[in-house]
Formats: C-alpha cells, sequence, structure tokens
C-alpha cells in the first residue's frame, strides 16, 4: 500500500513540474526556430540571439536592469541585516511583534499599490524627476522586508553562549558583530541577497510607475513590446534569463551545502 502510494506522489510531482515547466521550454525551443513565429519550428537557427545582442535599446534596458538590482540588492542586504540584528536584540517582545507585522505587511502587499504608492511619494508629496533614483529606492525598500525574514531565523539559530563569552572577554559591540554575529548568519545574509537580487531582477509593476527620463528596465520594455506581439528576440532573452536564473538557483544550493557540512565539522570538534 505504502509503495502504491510513494508511486501516485511521484507521478503527482512529475506532472506538476511538466505543467510548470513545459511552457518555458515551449518558449526556449521556439528561440531557435528558423521561422519568424511560434506557429512551427522549420529549422534550426541562432539568428535570434544575434538580433538580441545587436539590438542596442534593449541591451541599455538589460544593463540598466543588472545595475538596479545588483544596487538594490546590495543596499538593501546590508540594511535588512543590521535591521533583523536590531529586531534580534530588542529586549521588548510586542515591538518585536509588531515591527515582524509590519514587515510581513509589505511582503503581502500588492505591487501595483506599492508602486502606485511611490508615484504618489515622488510626485506629490517629494516632487523629484522619475528614473534611476525612483526606480533604485523602490527596489530597495521592498528588498528590505525579503532580507529580513532571510536573515532573522539565522539569528535565532545562533548560539547565545557565544555571545556572552565575548562580552565576558571585554569586545566591543562592533567586535562582536565583526567576528561573532557576522559569519554566523552569513548563510542568511547571502540568501537574502540572492532573494532580493532575483526579486527586483523580474519586478515590473512596481518599476512601471516609476520610470521616466529615459530610463527604463527590462521588465517594462519586454511588456511594452509584447502589446505588439511577441518576437523571436524575446524567445531568445527568455532563455538567457531561465539560464541565469538557474545558475544562482545552482549556486545557492553549492553555498547552503559548504555551509551545512561547516557546520557538521564544528559539531564534530
Amino acid at each position: 500500500m505504502s509503495n502504491r502510494r510513494f508511486k501516485w506522489q511521484n507521478l503527482y510531482i512529475v506532472v506538476m513540474f511538466l505543467i510548470l515547466y513545459a511552457p518555458i521550454f515551449y518558449l526556449i525551443m521556439y528561440s531557435f526556430n528558423e521561422g519568424g513565429d511560434m506557429t512551427g519550428f522549420t529549422g534550426f537557427t541562432l539568428e535570434h540571439y544575434q538580433t538580441l545582442f545587436q539590438d542596442t535599446r534593449l541591451m541599455t534596458f538589460i544593463i540598466n536592469t543588472f545595475i538596479v538590482a545588483i544596487l538594490s540588492a546590495l543596499i538593501a542586504t546590508i540594511i535588512g541585516t543590521f535591521g533583523a540584528i536590531a529586531i534580534y536584540f530588542n529586549r521588548s517582545k510586542n515591538q518585536r511583534n509588531t515591527i515582524l507585522n509590519l514587515n510581513n505587511v509589505l511582503m503581502v502587499t500588492p505591487d501595483v499599490m506599492m508602486g502606485a504608492s511611490f508615484l504618489i511619494l515622488f510626485s506629490i508629496l517629494i516632487p523629484v524627476q522619475m528614473g534611476f533614483g525612483t526606480v533604485l529606492i523602490a527596489h530597495i525598500a521592498f528588498n528590505i522586508p525579503i532580507v529580513v525574514l532571510m536573515v532573522l531565523p539565522r539569528l535565532y539559530e545562533m548560539n547565545p553562549s557565544m555571545l556572552t563569552a565575548a562580552q565576558d572577554l571585554g569586545a566591543t559591540h562592533g567586535q562582536t558583530v565583526r567576528h561573532i554575529i557576522l559569519p554566523s548568519i552569513s548563510s542568511g545574509i547571502f540568501a537574502g541577497f540572492f532573494m532580493a537580487f532575483t526579486y527586483s531582477l523580474d519586478d515590473f509593476a512596481v518599476t512601471f510607475f516609476l520610470t521616466g527620463n529615459g530610463f527604463s528596465t527590462l521588465s517594462v520594455e519586454v511588456y511594452s513590446r509584447a502589446r505588439t506581439g511577441i518576437s523571436l528576440e524575446i524567445n531568445a532573452l527568455s532563455a538567457l534569463m531561465f539560464l541565469l536564473a538557474l545558475a544562482l538557483v545552482v549556486g545557492y544550493y553549492f553555498i547552503q551545502m559548504s555551509e551545512q557540512k561547516r557546520r557538521k565539522a564544528k559539531g564534530a570538534k
């Protein structure tokens, strides 16, 4: 009976992943189509990838996207990490719960609402020119709660006796943070950075409200082109972005594995 149940579970998992990944692989397959549409595969070609790299407008938006994603993820990781540390050391349970609830509210707030809120902020309350700065600030803002949620569990997994020992040995707060806390939560920091980078990379709703002055990102440009019909150049771009996402996942997996090995080695000692 249990063996039959195991087979049905495996079948369910296989079907689920087929449903999820079939459209992606269909998109990637037609990025190599010699024809100009997705109605039939007529032959193999790399022409659409060549066209992609020759499209200077699209390449500019790709560079913009990666600059915003890297900077916002880096800044949000710094702010979110120290924010999580502040929450961890807050002695008031009510204050900790309030801050965490406010943090979670930002996580579940619809992107359209956040984009509209930032639009009101930057157009009415603090009038500034829309462009790189407004997009970067918005991405930092919605990435900080993600980093907090990634880092905070690592803080609670940390051995409190290490902090007590550091204080007994006369370590300053800065030394404790640098030599005890940050190394102990490094896996959470990396996870927060990767998650923030990924969220920023494919964000559309918030960015759509805040682009301007000739500045735009990849998601907004793809949306504007999709309204006139998907070209196979976009298929080629999607294939490359999928490979990038896959590389990030694999990289994060190896970081997690090395972290687990390091913990086991420490536990063995």
